[in-house]
């Protein structure tokens, strides 16, 4: 069973979207990690609630299909299933990108997050998943289990999608 992710915000008009928010991190003046937000859109769409949808809320916002590098994107959301914010936490080379836990729990910790997705682009368009891609994903399997943050899904993109969750690997 895949988890909808609502975002709450109804136009007055009717039309249902949502805010997409990119935050980066920083640090202040005392060299603590804090966010710093990049830019706001609103995307006409109000549920997140499926990887075709996720994908196309990325390649719409943040042109990921059209990326000539990797790019690896996390979207938090809180307990309500309301997107808290997306970060690129990675941009890499034609064929790799290294991404690490730390940085993406740092980014979730931060924002309050209870839940969250991982997409990444594959610029080959081959959306079959590297074995660096499943160590990763084991690996963020295990610290959000030891955080208590839900780990949802890991979603590649390139000429379709690989969804881990669909594909029992999460």
């Amino acid at each position: 069973m895949y988890i909808p992710f609502i975002s709450g915000k109804y136009k007055e008009r009717g039309d249902k979207s949502m805010r997409i928010t990119k935050y980066r991190t920083g640090l202040d003046s005392g060299r603590h990690n804090v966010l710093i937000k990049e830019s706001a859109v609103n995307y006409a769409c109000d549920r997140l609630d499926s990887p075709p949808v996720i994908v196309q809320m990325f390649n719409d916002v943040f042109s990921l299909n059209s990326m000539a590098e990797e790019y690896v994107y996390l979207t938090a959301f809180s307990t309500a299933y309301k997107i808290l914010g997306v970060f690129e936490v990675s941009h890499g080379t034609v064929s790799t990108t290294l991404a690490s836990p730390r940085e993406i729990f740092i980014r979730l910790l931060l924002s309050g997050a209870s839940c969250f997705v991982i997409c990444h682009n594959h610029p080959s368009g081959n959306c079959n998943p590297s074995d660096e891609d499943v160590g990763l994903t084991k690996r963020l399997q295990e610290c959000a289990s030891l955080m208590g943050i839900t780990f949802t899904d890991h979603i590649i993109t390139g000429d379709g999608y690989y969804s881990f969750k669909e594909n029992g690997l999460l």
